[in-house]
């Protein structure tokens, strides 16, 4: 574990070019704001959130908002609490208040992965936070750099529009203020106001997928000319306008069908990017966990109005059965075997 950053902080003039490009968009988000409100920023001791707290801080300050803090101790590492606590304590200097240290308990071997097991943890404390304080945002550090690794990752797991769309910049209570900027520019913010940060060793292991998307994208980048990742960005934005498009048709198009059972035939008239969504929406209503639910359920219930053969119900998550009979479709619980 190592840790980065030196220099004085800027207290007259012009703030850096990359302080006030994080200040800028820190500013954009606290227009939805009042006075009072509380926002938390997720700090993980990084350059990223760093820079993001920093700014938070300052703008909150000319806008009346009160800025606390998240941080997130894993456990995953020796030494992790340590870390956790010097963060915190920075975060405390800056004057961010209150400032949470949560230590979530991360499965070593859990059945999604290290990485999306720790990210579910993650979000679970800041939810759990956000809503004992009384927290209208919750800020996330993700960059420009993020997003193209993300969008990276989707293309090469053949992911469809909604995982090729990347991150948000807005969902719920959470915020990303710094898609729109690199790490590069996090980096030089910190430098400029002399904020230390922490170089987590776990974000050079290419046992994670995402530090190798990230090696990746140098490599092409040196190959390719620069630029790489601000188009993958860009398409990812583009994306995200199909995406919702499709979701909201699909979403209306559940309405309009009602409960089942359906006829196929009403089904059969969805056009197909709005059916296959469809379908995830009718499985989750029916109460197939979500995170479960898959392109190969979807496609499979699918199969019972494209297909038909006369074949038996499709399983899905959540103990559920779909099937076909009569030229009506159905959801249900699977039966009980005696």
């Amino acid at each position: 574990m190592s840790e980065r950053g030196r220099g004085a902080g800027r207290a007259w003039g012009r703030p850096h070019p990359a302080v006030a490009a994080v200040r800028s968009a820190v500013r954009a988000t606290f227009a939805e704001c009042d006075p009072g409100d509380l926002v938390l920023v997720a700090c993980s001791g990084g350059a990223d959130s760093m820079a993001l707290a920093d700014a938070a801080r300052f703008e909150g300050e000319r806008a009346g908002v009160r800025v606390g803090a998240v941080v997130v101790d894993h456990g995953l590492q020796p030494g992790s609490a340590d870390v956790a606590r010097r963060v915190a304590d920075r975060l405390r200097a800056l004057g961010l208040d209150p400032v949470h240290v949560a230590t979530p308990r991360v499965p070593a071997h859990g059945s999604d992965g290290l990485e999306a097991t720790a990210r579910a943890a993650r979000y679970a404390e800041l939810a759990a936070a956000a809503d004992h304080l009384g927290a209208r945002l919750v800020l996330l550090g993700h960059t420009l750099d993020d997003q193209a690794e993300q969008v990276l990752l989707g293309l090469v797991r053949g992911s469809g529009a909604r995982s090729l769309a990347g991150m948000p910049a807005a969902r719920g209570r959470y915020r990303r203020p710094l898609l729109g900027l690199t790490r590069g520019q996090t980096r030089a913010a910190c430098t400029a106001e002399g904020r230390t940060w922490w170089e987590d060793p776990m974000n050079e292991d290419p046992a994670f997928a995402r530090v190798r998307a990230r090696r990746a994208l140098a490599a092409l980048e040196n190959d390719l000319g620069p630029g790489l990742a601000a188009a993958l960005a860009r398409s990812a934005d583009q994306l995200r306008e199909d995406a919702d498009l499709l979701d909201a048709l699909a979403a209306d198009a559940v309405v309009i069908l009602g409960e089942g059972p359906w006829t196929a035939e009403a089904l059969a008239a969805l056009p197909r990017p709005v059916r296959t969504r469809a379908w995830r929406r009718l499985l989750v209503a029916a109460g197939a966990p979500a995170g479960q639910v898959s392109r190969r359920h979807t496609d499979a219930c699918d199969r019972l109005l494209t297909h038909w053969r006369g074949q038996g119900p499709v399983h899905a998550p959540g103990g559920l059965r779909v099937q076909r009979s009569g030229g009506r479709v159905s959801i249900g619980p699977a039966a009980r075997v005696e």
